[in-house]
């Protein structure tokens, strides 16, 4: 069933007089306030909740996560479901289709307003109105303006809709989702990594390896937790990276024959980011980012607002810049930038390449300056780099939440 108790509850002899029970607690609960959610239905949105975070999602494709449970009408959880990405069923139709005919008369409480629109699926309003759902109860309000006005159209047909219970948890579940449909762009992290004195190679171009394997795996989970991988033709010309987010493995460096590369482990199945090349630079067709391992779409811009335009076309709701300084510039001076993460290593070089381009910036009062919103130790011992994570203040947008990865 949907909670412990109602686990517990299952595993026990059917007994009609303690199911009748339950289901009259369940309705005396509902009748205390109809503006209220009742104490089935907020365990109902805390199921919804972790629905909606469940791993078993396709995140390319540009949909939000979303949970939700499906409650009898005495007001008990029957069923449940969740969206599982791009073309699948949304979360009300997988829960009322376990329902069946249990829905009639019953509740809905679902982490995302029920969308108002046909898309690659039609409008989970109808599908509610059609089961004979009578109240709804969901967290978010829909951000989309093509399906938003769901609780108004079930308002319209008589269904009782209340809104906002556990909203900001919601939201933050579909953080860049979130982002992308209020600003029409994607979400932008760039990655740094660098030395103390803020280096990302030696005079000679090496770089393997400034930061530890902590630090390097660490990095890797950022890529999977991210929809398009950005990089620079420059970087692609000077490291021939993959850009994927690859399990654990050795192999030797193309750029250091002989060096051995220690990939990251991010565990388990992994859905990779598309790599997306950012420049007009010809490459060569062997370059490791034309392989098969992930998708590679090549950019032929130099404007950072039109790269956006056309990653956002593909249905991507967040970018991670990974290099390299031309690039990283490009996006900062464009006002682009969200977030900035920095790797910063125990190591001092004195020469060598910037993290950071040039930006055009002659006086300290221009600098472009931030907000420290986290700072972490990883790794240990030799091993260990900080993490310093930043929002920017220059960025075209305001954000209020924390990221839920």
């Amino acid at each position: 069933m949907i909670t412990e108790q109602y686990e517990a509850d299952a595993a026990q002899p059917y007994d009609a007089d303690v199911q009748a029970a339950r289901h009259d607690d369940a309705a005396r609960a509902r009748r205390v306030d109809a503006t209220e959610p009742t104490r089935y239905e907020k365990q109902a949105m805390e199921r919804a909740l972790e629905l909606a975070r469940t791993g078993d999602f396709r995140r390319r494709g540009g949909n939000p996560r979303v949970g939700c449970v499906v409650l009898d009408a005495s007001g008990v959880p029957i069923a449940d479901g969740h969206h599982r990405g791009a073309g699948e069923p949304h979360a009300e139709v997988v829960a009322l289709a376990a329902a069946g005919s249990g829905a009639r008369g019953g509740s809905a409480v679902v982490t995302l307003e029920p969308c108002n629109h046909t898309g690659r699926t039609g409008p989970c309003t109808e599908a509610l109105i059609a089961a004979g759902i009578s109240r709804v109860i969901f967290a978010q309000p829909d951000p989309n303006p093509l399906a938003a006005d769901g609780a108004q159209r079930l308002r319209a047909a008589g269904v009782t809709v209340l809104s906002g219970w556990r909203a900001a948890e919601a939201t933050k579940i579909n953080f860049k989702w979130t982002f992308a449909q209020q600003h029409r762009r994607p979400f932008v992290r760039l990655k740094l990594a660098s030395t103390l004195d803020g280096r990302v190679a030696a005079r000679d171009g090496s770089s393997r390896w400034i930061t530890s394997a902590p630090a390097r795996a660490d990095g890797h989970r950022l890529r999977a937790h991210c929809d398009a991988v950005l990089a620079g033709t420059g970087t692609i010309l000077a490291d021939d990276p993959r850009l994927t987010a690859r399990p654990g493995k050795s192999v030797e460096s193309p750029q250091q024959p002989g060096a051995v590369m220690e990939e990251a482990t991010v565990g388990g199945e992994i859905e990779q980011p598309i790599r997306a090349v950012f420049g007009t630079s010809a490459l060569p067709p062997d370059a490791m980012i034309f392989d098969d391992a992930a998708e590679t779409v090549l950019l032929r811009t130099r404007s950072p607002k039109q790269a956006l335009a056309e990653l956002r076309g593909l249905g991507v709701s967040s970018v991670l810049i990974e290099g390299g300084p031309g690039a990283a510039a490009a996006f900062l001076e464009a006002g682009l930038v969200d977030e900035v993460i920095n790797y910063v290593a125990p190591v001092i070089l004195g020469s060598g390449p910037a993290a950071v381009g040039d930006l055009g910036i002659d006086t300290i009062a221009d600098a472009l300056r931030g907000r420290i919103t986290d700072v972490r130790s990883v790794g240990d011992g030799t091993d260990l780099c900080v993490r310093i994570t930043t929002r920017l203040a220059t960025a075209d947008t305001k954000i209020d939440h924390e990221i839920e990865e």
